[in-house]
């Protein structure tokens, strides 16, 4: 489980093709904390460290992970966002987040709203997610409050201290991003038939 809350920025130095899988390789500045098998939430993707190199770090995405994911659009020298596991009894200071990303979105709008900046979001409302004003969603891994909630429509606004320490500082309009919708919405929706 992850808080949503980004610990740091990680750039991806490595990226190797094998089969339908794609091989990550990250550097961050807790690589030196980091031990092989443990799970790492990149962009809000939970991915297993599976080889540690100097300040490198290695992980692979299969093929589920790429098609329903950003992961395979990245490119050599992005940034992203990256958030290790939470422990038992540490402060949630976001809200629960499993790394399991339900579907992708477009960027449609990037409003300067002098203090914060709004994003707004475009998602398929046909494979049944939603959002509700002032609940919680996963952007890019970063736990955030939805403001203005429509069917396949939200916005987020985003605070400056927010925006300077995530990828959201060098997000854009037409980029694609992950959404992981609120765990407990989702089970309230699914036992309610909506």
């Amino acid at each position: 489980m992850f808080t949503g809350i980004i610990e740091t920025l990680g750039e991806v130095v490595g990226l190797e093709r094998d089969q339908e899988n794609l091989h990550l390789q990250i550097k961050s500045g807790f690589t030196d904390e980091l031990k092989v098998d443990q799970s790492i939430a990149h962009n809000g993707v939970c991915l297993t460290v599976i080889e540690i190199v100097n300040d490198t770090y290695k992980v692979t995405a299969i093929k589920e992970t790429i098609v329903k994911t950003n992961i395979g659009g990245l490119s050599l020298n992005d940034f992203i966002n990256l958030e290790r596991g939470m422990k038992l009894g540490d402060r949630l200071d976001g809200h629960l987040v499993q790394g399991h990303v339900d579907e992708t979105a477009v960027c449609k709008s990037i409003k300067d709203e002098n203090g914060s900046t709004v994003f707004t979001f475009h998602y398929h409302s046909n494979l049944g997610n939603i959002t509700i004003e002032k609940g919680s969603i996963t952007v890019n891994g970063v736990s955030l409050t939805v403001v203005n909630s429509k069917s396949n429509e939200f916005s987020v606004a985003i605070i400056p201290y927010t925006l300077d320490n995530t990828m959201f500082k060098s997000l854009r309009v037409g980029a694609q991003v992950n959404l992981e919708f609120d765990v407990i919405g989702k089970y309230v929706a699914r036992l309610t038939g909506n």
